[in-house]
C-alpha cells in the first residue's frame, strides 16, 4: 500500500497536467466544440478534490473553513470572465493594424507550448508587481487572504486583478495574432495549473521543482510573511523567479495550517461580496497594503 501511495504522490502532478491539457488539445485541434472543455474542467476539479483526500498534504486543509460557497463564487465569476475574454479575442484582434506573425504552421501542440510560455511571462511580471505596488496589492490581497491551500482556491482572485493580470499576460498573444483555438487551450492550461499550484495533494516532484511552479514550490509564496513569502511568483515556470532573484526551492513541508494568509492584518473579509468591496474601502490602521513579516512564523 505504501508503495502505491509513493507512486501516486510521484506521478499525480505530471499525469494530471498532461491528461487534462492533452485532452483539451485533442478536443480543440480536432475541431470539436469548445463547449466540451466545460465537462473537462469539472472533471479536473473532481479529480483534484478526490486526490486531496487520497494523499492529503495537510488534513486540516481538506476541511471547509466556511469558505466553500465563496470559493465557488470566485471560480464561477473568474473563469466565466476568462471565457468571455477568449471569445472576444477575434473581435479585439481585428483592431490590430498588422498581419499575424504567429507561427501557425507549427504543430498545434508546439503552438500551445509557445502560448503558455508567452502568457507566463506577462502574468508572472504582473504578479510580481502586485506585491510591490500598493494599489495592485489591494486587489491581489484577496487571493492571499486564504487560510488553507487546496486546488479549487487557485481560482480565488478579485475580478479586477484577474482582468489586469490576464490582459497583460494575453497582450502579446493579441499583438502576435494568436489563433483562437490555440488561445482557448492556453487558457485552459491556466485552469489546470492553478489547481496544481494550490493543491493539497502531498505530491513529490523531485527535481521538477526547479522548473515547474506547482504546490511544493508555490506554498512558499503563501506564507504569512513579507520576507518569507515574497518568492516564487511564476505561474507555470520557475525560470522567471530565477531571473528576478525570487526563486526558493527548499522543502515546503513545514508550511501547514496556520502559516498561510495575510500577516499583520487583524481581520480580512471572508464572504464573496465583502471581498469584492474591500479594495475600495478606506484602510483602517489595523490593515496593511501588503504582507508584513510575522516574527512568529518560520
Amino acid at each position: 500500500m505504501e508503495f502505491c501511495m509513493a507512486i501516486f504522490r510521484t506521478l499525480y502532478a505530471p499525469l494530471y497536467f498532461l491528461v487534462f491539457l492533452g485532452s483539451a488539445t485533442l478536443i480543440i485541434s480536432n475541431g470539436v466544440s469548445p463547449a466540451w472543455l466545460i465537462p473537462l474542467f469539472l472533471g479536473s476539479v473532481t479529480v483534484s478534490l478526490l486526490a486531496e483526500r487520497i494523499a492529503p498534504f495537510d488534513d486540516c486543509w481538506n476541511s471547509s473553513h466556511g469558505d466553500s460557497r465563496r470559493d465557488i463564487a470566485h471560480a464561477v465569476v473568474n473563469e466565466g470572465s476568462i471565457l468571455i475574454l477568449v471569445l472576444l479575442l477575434p473581435i479585439i484582434a481585428s483592431f490590430v493594424p498588422w498581419p499575424s506573425v504567429w507561427p501557425d504552421a507549427w504543430p498545434f501542440w508546439t503552438q500551445v507550448v509557445l502560448a503558455i510560455i508567452i502568457l507566463d511571462v506577462g502574468i508572472t511580471l504582473t504578479h510580481y508587481a502586485s506585491h510591490r505596488n500598493a494599489l495592485l496589492w489591494r486587489f491581489h490581497a484577496v487571493h492571499h487572504s486564504v487560510r488553507r491551500m487546496y486546488g479549487f482556491n487557485g481560482f480565488l482572485k478579485h475580478p479586477v486583478h484577474q482582468l489586469i493580470e490576464i490582459s497583460i499576460g494575453a497582450l502579446p498573444w493579441l499583438l502576435m495574432g494568436i489563433p483562437t483555438d490555440v488561445a482557448v487551450v492556453g487558457t485552459f492550461a491556466v485552469v489546470i495549473q492553478l489547481q496544481l499550484q494550490h493543491s493539497n495533494v502531498d505530491m513529490r516532484i523531485g527535481l521538477l521543482r526547479y522548473v515547474w511552479a506547482v504546490a511544493p514550490v508555490h506554498r512558499h509564496h503563501h506564507l504569512a510573511s513579507e520576507t518569507e513569502g515574497d518568492v516564487n511568483f511564476g505561474l507555470f515556470l520557475t525560470i522567471w523567479d530565477l531571473l528576478l532573484g525570487t526563486g526558493k526551492f527548499a522543502s515546503s513541508t513545514h508550511i501547514r495550517s496556520g502559516t498561510v494568509g495575510l500577516a499583520g492584518v487583524v481581520s480580512y473579509p471572508e464572504t464573496y461580496l465583502a471581498q469584492l468591496t474591500e479594495p475600495f474601502r478606506t484602510r483602517q490602521p489595523s490593515h496593511v497594503t501588503r504582507p508584513v513579516r510575522n516574527e512568529g512564523q518560520a
